[in-house]
């Protein structure tokens, strides 16, 4: 499927930090119309798309994926040919403290934008439907934790071990039975950690950043020991085009950005970028701010992703090292504090989350 034979996609969750870089990747490199379909919950904000707003292949309709009767007068009115789905809640430690909202969306809005997908589809040519695709967008986490060796496949056992990952791994099967039993053409992602511009600043490395040139202690769970695989945005970003374009329906296809950080060196490596080109008055490294505490309940040893399915069949290739995309990173934020307090606007202060206690 070309991209350009598109004339519609609807992208939900496109006012988050992974949506975002795909619109932005998609008004870049196609020609489809593109419609942001986004409740705005407190991760969503339209200054993420500040540059994209006014462009004349961008809509926004502020739209709970829960609500059917909106998908469906959305349908009606674009006729759209793809569905990148990106909505949801994301943040493992948001998940502990309030697991319900996770399951509503993750879950119950998966559910109901497979169900009008579905009623959509009942609508439209065979030629239509053989083109249409769902591409849902999903996490390594829904396949649980590693040990020191191995890595996820697509064919890794799901062992989803907090609210955010069981969710996920729902809507995950969600999907997959979907596709199976109605026919949906799907497609299924699951990514590594992302990193990079617009990351909403409850997440690791825009808290570092933000923690360290406030000159206050920088948290680091337990020991720092445990592993993730870090991905560019943008490179991500790159990926899901690539698959909507060309990834076979009924596949799963693992993005990773072959980047494995233990949580202390990708703090210390935030510091010392700092200490290069934002360096404290006092001239003490940043590192000096690093603190120890008490751990995530259930925190995930180690995530790593093989991505050599996406890399064989399509030639996808991460374009950003960790350092590059790390200094780009840190850049961006040091420019753009403006755009930080903007998106927290009373609604995230840096206090701690996830300590497991009833919201």
């Amino acid at each position: 499927m070309n991209s350009n034979s598109i004339n519609c996609l609807f992208v939900t969750g496109g006012a988050g930090f992974i949506g975002s870089a795909v619109i932005r990747e998609l008004l870049r490199s196609t020609t489809m119309l593109v419609v942001n379909i986004d409740s705005l919950t407190y991760a969503g904000n339209l200054e993420t798309l500040a540059n994209e707003i006014t462009h004349n292949r961008y809509k926004f309709s502020q739209t709970d994926i829960c609500d059917r009767e909106a998908l469906r007068a959305l349908f009606t009115t674009f006729r759209p040919m793809g569905v990148l789905h990106l909505a949801a809640e994301s943040h493992v430690d948001r998940s502990i403290d309030s697991p319900d909202t996770f399951l509503k969306t993750n879950i119950l809005g998966t559910y109901t934008l497979l169900e009008s997908v579905r009623d959509y589809l009942d609508t439209v040519s065979p030629s239509c439907l053989e083109r249409f695709r769902f591409h849902h967008v999903s996490t390594d986490e829904v396949f649980g934790t590693l040990g020191v060796d191995g890595m996820f496949t697509e064919s890794s056992q799901y062992q989803p071990r907090s609210p955010y990952a069981a969710s996920k791994a729902a809507s995950d099967h969600l999907v997959g039975a979907w596709s199976e039993t109605y026919g949906i053409p799907s497609i299924i992602s699951n990514c590594s950690n992302n990193y990079g511009p617009y990351q909403y600043p409850e997440k690791l490395i825009p808290v570092v950043i933000r923690k360290a040139i406030t000159a206050v202690s920088i948290p680091v769970y337990g020991a720092g020991n445990n592993v993730r695989d870090w991905l560019y945005v943008d490179d991500h970003a790159r990926a899901l085009l690539m698959l909507l374009e060309n990834g076979c329906p009924g596949r799963t296809y693992n993005v990773g950005g072959g980047n494995e950080k233990s949580n202390l060196a990708v703090v210390k490596a935030i510091c010392n970028v700092l200490d290069r080109i934002h360096p404290r008055k006092d001239q003490i490294s940043y590192n000096e701010q690093i603190s120890f505490v008490a751990d995530r309940p259930g925190h995930d040893f180690r995530y790593a992703i093989d991505s050599s399915r996406i890399q064989t069949e399509l030639g996808w290739r991460p374009e950003e090292t960790f350092a590059s995309g790390l200094e780009k990173t840190v850049q961006w934020y040091l420019n753009n504090q403006l755009w930080v307090e903007t998106v927290l606007d009373s609604k995230y202060q840096g206090e701690r989350l996830g300590l497991g206690k009833n919201p």
